[in-house]
């Protein structure tokens, strides 16, 4: 194995003693909650006599013991109290109630930072919602990021003075931290989606909660469809869907007669520049602009925008480096998905105050587009807007997928400006010229209009909706992206040639990845490498692993080179993952290790959480963990080949060696390997888990093949030659190793 050096002794070790604990739950009190569930029930009854008499409903009085844990309410409880009550959602929460009454859809709209996700969650609680039927059950809020949710769970169990995962919890695409006390369940737009698979009926929840409805995500479409559906069945559950922006008449015509509640709040004057012409390079331009409105402003706090991850961890080692050089420090911090939670708090937390100075610190917060309505960061009054987004993007003719930046919508760009106003009157830099937004669309599409369907389409399966095409969408998906997506369920053996789906299928959808991804953990045992596949699957489902610093370019390519495998880059990546439990089984410190090796501690972290997970579903669907033996020969091809049954429709073949340029087999697509992989040479045959577009369509992450694998391990007839793009020159390879093959019996 090149770059570390385990022992197949430390391998064989390694996955015996893999599995980590799991979080811990708080301590039952459910006798206490069955009490507080009483009460509450009792209080709900007199708030519906109150509310059918024509009274005014009020808010029974506080006590200073916490109904819930049972302990005295802090200081800092009232602080907060305070402040919520301030909040508009609190104001409006008489006609919210009556409107909740009286409706089993309602729609609301609020501005960022009204209070509509933390303040309404606790108001449906505090009336009582979670009690129904005679039943304790939870309140669900559904968010379109883990980000998003895992923050919105934090604050309100702050607020409540609970702890996570006790009558507060979250759930995201690799971690639960709820148990059967909570009342408030955060959750992922997947995880809602997965909760379905288990109980179709989410017969768990009283009240189902979609924020953000206005993003219009594909997993939030679907869910519309579906939750539309339940409620037909249960008349009882109650649906609140929230948004930023006022334009959700789609949503609301999506649910006939839904009312429209609009939430009042007061902004102030925000100052709107912008530059003359489009700026050639927006990440320096946006490190330049922050820097003189630190310099020339008063105080307030500002937030900028950037598109992609890798560029706001950059930009904020630009800042504190130019911040060193500045009387008044500059304190960077960045905010997106897949941070740990300690940094995204930090994100939220006041500037501190300078030691020995009377002007506090100014806070510059670099987020991607999840803090323009998803989070809502206090005190800015800046706002530096670079007009693009990170979107992605799907052709089903070609099947290529990939994340790229596009400019904003103009509802975007209303949204961040107005942060700039939310408690004083602001400033928003605009970095392109006013002329651009005749250009922009007035929304963004939504994004089953743009997006690979495979998964989606899975699951509908899975629920047991068996006619895709007619499936009650807000916006239908082009019928082609439909047929591709079942093409390739298809393919993989999901569903079988009359579309029902096949034990492969159910199987695959119990899995929380990419069914290309499921299909290779399935295969696994079948070659003696599912411990392996495993790793790989969670390294893939991770975030991006290799650091890359300006100023340590050079030692952070010899870093990643220790690790680099001669097949490929899957393999680097289980090699990255071997080395990183070595580590901790070693008892050396991983945080030191990663920092020398210019590898994310964040990446490898997640990547743990994510394989413990996926191990715990592998083994509950009967899936046997083994490895070949380390030492055998075939140790090595055997993971290459369970990469080709997961992802043989996503298999390259070379044209050009000079250029390192190959076409896709079926499409005739031209992709070039991306300069970052950690191919030593160009080999013939690739397989490769995703493509990313900039000024080219790049492979990332690739792996070296054999041809003849194709014939083993696809479906009968897949690589026939006439399927082969005639473009290609696999075509005529594949049709010489076919004939070869024959005519030697």
């Amino acid at each position: 194995m090149e770059g570390t050096a385990i022992t197949a002794e430390m391998l064989q070790q390694l996955y015996q003693t893999d599995a980590q604990p799991q979080a811990e739950r708080a301590a039952d009190v459910q006798s206490n909650m069955q009490s507080n569930a009483a009460n509450a029930a009792l209080q709900w009854q007199q708030m519906l006599q109150q509310m059918q008499m024509g009274e005014e409903y009020e808010d029974p009085p506080r006590q200073n013991q916490n109904p819930l844990t049972g302990s005295l309410y802090t200081p800092r409880f009232y602080y907060l109290l305070e402040k919520r009550q301030r909040l508009p959602a609190w104001a409006a929460r008489q006609e919210f109630l009556k409107l909740m009454q009286n409706n089993q859809v309602l729609v609301l709209v609020g501005e960022p930072g009204s209070g509509k996700t933390t303040q309404l969650p606790q108001i449906l609680l505090d009336a009582g919602y979670h009690v129904q039927l005679g039943q304790v059950r939870a309140i669900c809020c559904v968010q379109p990021t883990q980000l998003a949710t895992i923050s919105a769970a934090t604050r309100i169990c702050e607020e409540l003075e609970v702890q996570v995962g006790s009558f507060v919890g979250h759930v995201t695409r690799f971690e639960d931290r709820t148990s059967g006390d909570s009342l408030l369940r955060f959750v992922t737009e997947e995880a809602l989606f997965r909760e379905a698979l288990e109980d179709p009926l989410l017969e768990r929840y009283s009240v189902i909660i979609l924020d953000e409805v206005q993003q219009r995500t594909c997993e939030m479409d679907v869910l519309l469809g579906i939750l539309k559906m339940v409620m037909q069945r249960r008349p009882e559950l109650k649906l609140l869907l929230l948004s930023s922006s006022e334009e959700v008449r789609k949503v609301q015509s999506h649910f006939e007669g839904a009312p429209l509640l609009k939430v009042p709040h007061r902004t102030f004057a925000v100052e709107v520049l912008h530059t003359q012409e489009a700026e050639r390079d927006y990440l320096k331009a946006a490190v330049r602009t922050t820097i003189q409105v630190h310099t020339t402003e008063p105080d307030g706090d500002i937030l900028l925008f950037l598109p992609h991850e890798d560029e706001i961890d950059l930009a904020c080692q630009m800042l504190r480096k130019e911040a060193v050089h500045l009387p008044v420090h500059l304190d960077a911090r960045p905010i997106y998905v897949g941070l740990p939670l300690m940094d995204i708090q930090r994100a939220f937390e006041p500037a501190p105050s300078r030691m020995g100075a009377v002007k506090s610190v100014r806070k510059v917060v670099v987020a991607t587009n999840v803090a323009e309505t998803s989070l809502c960061i206090d005190h800015i009054v800046y706002v530096i807007d670079t007009g693009l987004v990170k979107q992605r993007a799907y052709n089903p003719r070609t099947r290529v997928e990939a994340q790229i930046v596009t400019p904003i919508s103009k509802t975007s760009a209303l949204q961040r400006a107005r942060l700039a106003a939310r408690t004083k009157p602001g400033k928003c830099f605009r970095l392109y010229p006013e002329r651009a937004q005749s250009e922009w669309p007035p929304m963004i599409q939504p994004e089953i209009k743009r997006s690979n369907l495979t998964t989606m389409v899975l699951m509908l399966k899975r629920l047991g909706f068996d006619d895709v095409v007619h499936f009650d969408f807000v916006d239908p998906p082009s019928p082609e992206a439909l047929m591709r997506a079942l093409q390739t369920l298809n393919n993989l053996g999901c569903i079988d040639n009359n579309g029902n789906i096949t034990e492969v299928g159910n199987q695959a959808s119990r899995l929380p990845v990419d069914p290309q991804i499921a299909k290779m953990l399935i295969e696994g045992p079948k070659h003696r490498c599912s411990n392996e596949a495993l790793s790989i699957a969670a390294m893939l489902s991770s975030l991006p692993v290799w650091l890359r610093p300006n100023d340590a370019f050079r030692a952070a390519n010899e870093a990643k080179a220790r690790f680099a495998h001669m097949d490929g880059d899957h393999l680097t990546l289980l090699n990255v993952f071997h080395a990183y439990k070595q580590q901790i089984q070693d008892g050396h410190d991983a945080v030191r290790f990663c920092a020398e090796n210019f590898i994310s501690i964040r990446a490898m972290r997640h990547a743990e959480v994510a394989r413990d997970s996926l191990k715990v579903i592998m083994e509950s669907i009967g899936l046997q963990m083994v490895s070949t033996d380390f030492q055998d020969k075939e140790y090595y091809p055997n993971i290459r080949r369970c990469l080709v049954s997961g992802f043989f429709t996503q298999v390259a073949c070379l044209e050009s060696e000079k250029r390192a340029a190959y076409s896709m087999l079926r499409e005739g697509q031209e992709v070039i390997l991306h300069p970052s992989t950690s191919l030593g040479h160009r080999p013939e045959w690739l397989v490769f888990h995703e493509l990313c577009l900039s000024s080219k369509l790049f492979i990332k992450t690739g792996t070296q093949i054999k041809p003849e694998w194709l014939f083993d391990i696809a479906p009968s007839g897949y690589f026939d030659a006439q399927r082969i793009n005639e473009k290609c020159s696999a075509r005529a390879k594949l049709d010489r190793l076919l004939t070869r093959r024959f005519s030697q019996g």
